[in-house]
């Protein structure tokens, strides 16, 4: 019997046609995932979503990432930090002004034990959403002492007494670099930078390493630029391929070789209260998402080497 990417390749004729090649090799790349084991990490990694320019994927690499984990059997905790909400949204939370929400976890009226919210689509993910009563919280926690470590108290404060264990604590920030990212920096000990295939992405990246930077000196030592991952990326273009040979040139340890393509159904499926790893599971963007988890995962191992590494010259 002839598998799918075969009878793609017969319906379309001629592999080297654009659509037929594209779509015989996103489904190999599907039908191969589906038979891979995602290793677990040893111990639980946290990791931030960051870059302060907003529409380069950064909430749909941080739900599609936690998501493909999910799926794979990971246990995942995912901390909506951006105020828009849109993380929560692609998973399903409910996030309306008034409800609990991260906002309270912040302001200390609720632990995290008290938000969570488990995510329909993967009974493996947990949510602590956000809604648009965080917007005023950078405000209004401007003057309290450990304002930089809110977050953080709260988070270690819930897994001290939690009875679950989570492989992967996911935040997703605000396209900002303002007092709700410093918290995420200030909670995690990993940074995922989503960077857009365009000249433009590149310009700001400079801003936001600077500024772990000054976290790592001043707020969190453990911190480290773990991974980034090339978004909306278009391979038949030379830009795109050009933007992601310069990243890989000057970030060659952690820039995943996996990119994501530009597609509709990424940023169609939150629409529909989904991920596009449930959505479009069979889809190029799914599919880049997957193999871009796999590779996170695969990676744990010597992230997690680093960062106690890192620990110990504190």
């Amino acid at each position: 019997m002839e598998s799918a990417a075969e009878t793609i390749q017969r319906i379309f004729g001629d592999a080297r046609s654009s659509v037929g090649a594209e779509m015989a090799e996103t489904t190999t790349h599907y039908e191969r995932l589906q038979k891979i084991e995602f290793p677990r990490p040893s111990s639980t990694r946290y990791i931030a979503v960051a870059n302060q320019k907003g529409g380069v994927g950064k909430t749909s690499t941080t739900v599609n990432i936690a998501a493909a984990l999910a799926q794979a059997g990971a246990r995942i905790l995912l901390i909506d930090m951006d105020p828009q909400g849109n993380a929560s949204t692609a998973l399903g939370a409910q996030h309306n002004s008034g409800d609990v929400s991260v906002y309270d976890v912040l302001e200390g009226r609720r632990g995290i034990e008290d938000v969570r919210q488990r995510c329909a689509e993967f009974p493996s993910l947990d949510v602590v959403p956000s809604s648009i009563d965080l917007s005023g919280a950078e405000l209004e926690v401007a003057n309290l002492d450990e304002r930089t470590y809110l977050l953080k108290h709260a988070l270690d404060s819930f897994l001290a007494q939690s009875e679950d264990h989570y492989d992967y604590v996911f935040v997703d920030c605000p396209p900002s670099l303002g007092l709700l990212v410093i918290n995420a920096m200030c909670a995690v000990t990993e940074m995922l930078i989503p960077i857009q295939a365009e000249y433009y992405a590149l310009e700001g990246l400079g801003q936001l390493i600077h500024t772990i930077g000054l976290v790592q000196k001043h707020y969190n030592s453990s911190l480290l630029v773990s991974t980034m991952l090339v978004t909306m990326f278009d391979k038949r273009t030379l830009l795109s391929r050009e933007v992601y040979e310069q990243v890989k040139k000057h970030y060659p340890n952690i820039v995943l070789d996996t990119t994501i393509p530009r597609t509709v159904k990424i940023s169609e499926a939150p629409s529909f209260g989904q991920s596009v790893i449930s959505y479009d599971p069979r889809g190029i963007g799914a599919v880049a998402y997957v193999e871009a988890a796999l590779e996170i995962a695969q990676r744990s191992p010597t992230v997690l080497a680093a960062i106690e590494l890192k620990q110990g010259e504190n």
